[in-house]
């Protein structure tokens, strides 16, 4: 323990007397490390950043998609299979559930006249299983059915419509046609993306459902289940069999998992840019350590003189060896050590994140992965870097001094 003790010292001493040239060759290696340890932390970011996207779409995971259909065509008695799924729910007690009835128009008043705006008619749980995204406002709460001028959420290119009046101002909407009456904006959702004008109306299920006689015959109506994702492979056989069992004939239930979850290699894409963008930071380290390896075998000849007085004066082969392997291996985990305190610097920064990943709600704190990455790089890099210089300095004689 005493000469590990004594050839670090050695090595650290070796270190701050040759610091410029150390500084010098161990700036790459601090790059490469770091980069290294950026890749794999922005891999963690953009696979949540990802997840997050995908659950907008498909539903979180895990997320269980319910319909009915008629082998005709003709359009399922919705009432009837509404009280035969929350009958169903409430045996299995889900905790979250949603009702989404799509291809619902209702005609509002814009400052340009009545228009023909599409509807969708939800329950609040759905915002949860969706991740959904307000630009300004609030979501939808089952309170609000009991209010006489029942809230709702437009979208941004029906709110840019309507003028763009603060939630705060209280704005409303005028519908006609069944279901009529006022509305209060409660929340905007921001556009999906460029291009996207959509006009679009979120309004609570129960609240329109109360207005009107029956949905429009164009309407369809899906339900959504979020469940915890080793519960969905076994509850959804038997919710489907419940579901179908007294089924008037010619009616059939599906159901099927809509989240990201359910799609075989979903993630390929992200592994995928993982690999690539490690590939080529450890390519980087690779070339770093090839010149570290150069500058240390050149400095090497230089301390031939140096070694050999060593040795005169007893130092033994071992401790030669490991005074040189651990400078090496000293120093480029150092450097490796700021690298990665330079990445975690910059990238918990959330104007960096939210500028590269916009919109991301769950921001993962930094993966311990990917600093533990980057220490063993360095570590890696150090002890290749230093075995082969110790193995010359280790075949330095006295004589070698007196010649040099």
């Amino acid at each position: 323990m005493t000469g590990f003790l004594g050839a670090l010292a050695d090595a650290w001493a070796e270190i701050r007397v040759h610091k410029l040239r150390v500084l010098l060759s161990l700036i790459g290696i601090a790059v490469s490390v770091g980069a290294l340890t950026a890749v794999v932390a922005i891999s963690e970011y953009q696979r949540q950043y990802q997840a997050e996207q995908s659950d907008r779409w498909g539903g979180r995971a895990a997320t269980i998609v319910v319909s009915a259909t008629t082998d005709d065509g003709s359009p399922v008695d919705g009432d009837e299979f509404d009280e035969r799924f929350l009958r169903v729910s409430e045996r299995f007690d889900f905790s979250h559930t949603a009702r989404i009835a799509q291809g619902v128009m209702i005609p509002v008043q814009l400052p340009d006249g009545i228009t023909d705006v599409g509807a969708r008619l939800i329950d609040p749980a759905y915002s949860q299983i969706h991740r959904e995204q307000l630009l300004t406002g609030r979501w939808l709460l089952d309170s609000d059915v009991e209010a006489l001028a029942p809230p709702v959420v437009i979208s941004e290119p029906l709110w840019d419509r309507l003028g763009r009046i603060p939630i705060i101002e209280h704005p409303t909407i005028t519908v006609s046609g069944p279901g009529g009456g006022t509305y209060q904006v409660v929340g905007v959702t921001a556009r999906q993306g460029f291009g996207d004008e959509e006009a679009r109306v979120d309004l609570l299920y129960d609240a329109y459902r109360d207005r009107v006689d029956a949905l429009p015959v164009d309407a369809w109506t899906q339900y959504e289940i979020w469940l915890e994702s080793d519960q969905a492979d076994e509850i959804g056989p038997v919710l489907a069999m419940d579901l179908r069992a007294g089924l008037p004939e010619g009616q059939t239930v599906s159901v099927s998992r809509s989240d990201w979850g359910a799609q075989p290699g979903a993630m390929d894409a992200q592994a995928t840019f993982e690999m690539i963008t490690g590939g080529i930071a450890a390519l980087i380290l690779a070339l770093g350590a090839l010149s570290l390896i150069n500058i240390q075998l050149v400095a090497m000849r230089q301390r031939v003189r140096e070694i050999g007085v060593r040795r005169a004066f007893g130092a033994s082969s071992g401790r030669v060896f490991f005074s040189v392997f651990l400078e090496s291996l000293v120093a480029t985990t150092v450097a490796g050590i700021v690298g990665i305190a330079i990445v975690v610097a910059v990238l918990r920064s959330d104007w960096l994140i939210d500028s590269m990943f916009v919109g991301i709600q769950d921001v993962p704190p930094f993966p311990m992965r990917a600093a533990l990455v980057g220490l063993a790089a360095s570590v890696i890099v150090g002890a290749v870097s230093g075995f082969i210089p110790a193995l010359v300095a280790l075949r330095v004689k006295v004589i070698d001094a007196i010649r040099f």
